[in-house]
């Protein structure tokens, strides 16, 4: 089996470095800094960097990549939508990649950036790089798409298997379930959580992956036909149509935007 490591830049970002220790192969998601992964190479020198996978163009997630690229000549993909620096591979919608000796379907889940896709791996025990689009209990934000391409780039995330482990980019779990709560306040599901997360951070540990099955129990995002959901938006005033989830979504996404 592989495994999965992340690797802190910035202030809340995680570049995770997937490793096949059979073969001292690794590939690198991400890497909006070059430091982290060059420190990790340099204290496991007998490891090589096969492979770069980027989920979108925004410079938190390609910044590192020429550097990387230049020092170890690793493969760069990316969605085919974006420009992507040194990319090698331009990836659309159900194209798959052989990485490590995993096979990983490309999914394009337009919404945060207009080109963002999204890693599948449904080998073994399935694994999904999601990069700004879905988030532990939260979702990227619109800064391209709208709203409605953010619901259905979600809804065909949550058709995956629900064992699927959720890799996102940033840690952005604790405030996402302050604002989870506040949608759902009666919700035990998410109070638990919020405690564990809690205690998690006060350690400075990391809250990732998550794994769909409890996305569907307490991401309001992956909730909105949920009728204690539509109550919540409404109440804030910005849901002219109850009856559509989607319309569900651009409420609570609008109000998390807001959100302090």
């Amino acid at each position: 089996m592989l495994r999965i490591e992340p690797l802190r830049a910035f202030s809340d970002n995680y570049i995770w470095l997937i490793q096949d220790e059979g073969s001292r192969q690794c590939a690198a998601v991400d890497p909006g800094d070059a430091a982290p992964v060059m420190a990790w190479l340099e204290a496991h020198h007998e490891w090589t960097l096969s492979d770069i996978l980027i989920t979108h163009h925004h410079a938190d997630h390609v910044g590192g990549v020429p550097l990387l690229k230049a020092a170890t000549g690793a493969r760069v993909a990316g969605p085919a939508g974006e420009e992507i620096p040194e990319r090698d591979l331009a990836l659309s919608d159900g194209q798959t990649l052989s990485v490590l000796g995993r096979s990983l379907q490309a999914i394009e889940v337009p919404g945060h950036t207009a080109g963002h896709i999204a890693y599948f791996c449904g080998e073994e025990h399935p694994w999904l790089l999601s990069g700004d689009t879905l988030f532990a209990a939260g979702c990227g934000r619109l800064f391209e798409g709208t709203a409605a391409q953010m619901h259905r780039s979600l809804q065909r995330l949550a058709a995956l298997p629900a064992e699927t482990l959720v890799y996102c980019t940033h840690e952005y779990t604790q405030s996402n379930l302050r604002f989870a709560q506040a949608v759902e306040p009666g919700n035990p599901e998410i109070a638990a959580r919020c405690r564990q997360v809690d205690e998690l951070r006060a350690d400075d540990q990391v809250t990732l992956p998550s794994h769909l099955a409890l996305e569907f129990r307490t991401n309001p995002f992956l909730r909105v036909d949920q009728p204690d959901v539509r109550a919540a938006a409404a109440a804030q005033g910005l849901l002219a149509d109850q009856s559509s989830p989607e319309a569900v979504f651009a409420a609570i996404r609008a109000w998390k935007d807001r959100f302090q």
